[in-house]
């Protein structure tokens, strides 16, 4: 054999080398994107259904404040209305009570004076 016909089989096994690592690597490829598109299935399968899920929480919990805000604008109403009413109060109680107990001290220290008591 001559040095050409070495260097054939020498390129010859390098090659079928190459072509096996190759080979091995598409398996492994393969075997790796199978894996991975059963994971997407399965993300797929339990992901959507939580999402929905979470979706309709969402939605409930908006509902609930809509109800809170609605229950917060009605308690500030009343709220307000307590405060003028009790106002209206105080304003017509106020002065008269006021003037009612000064006449009644008034009288008191009158008649202790008609009837010679001293303070």
């Amino acid at each position: 054999m001559q040095a050409g016909d070495w260097a054939a089989v020498v390129t010859s096994i390098a090659v079928l080398i190459l072509v096996g690592g190759l080979l091995v690597a598409l398996t492994t490829l393969s075997r790796t994107l199978r894996a991975l598109r059963s994971a997407v299935d399965e993300m797929r399968t339990e992901a959507l259904p939580a999402v929905r899920e979470m979706r309709e929480t969402v939605r409930q919990a908006q509902g609930e404040l809509d109800k809170l805000d609605t229950l917060l604008g009605q308690a500030e109403v009343i709220s307000q209305t307590v405060d003028s009413a009790s106002r209206l109060a105080y304003l017509t109680f106020s002065s008269p009570a006021v003037k009612a107990l000064s006449l009644g001290a008034g009288v008191g220290k009158a008649v202790r004076k008609l009837r010679g008591e001293e303070d």
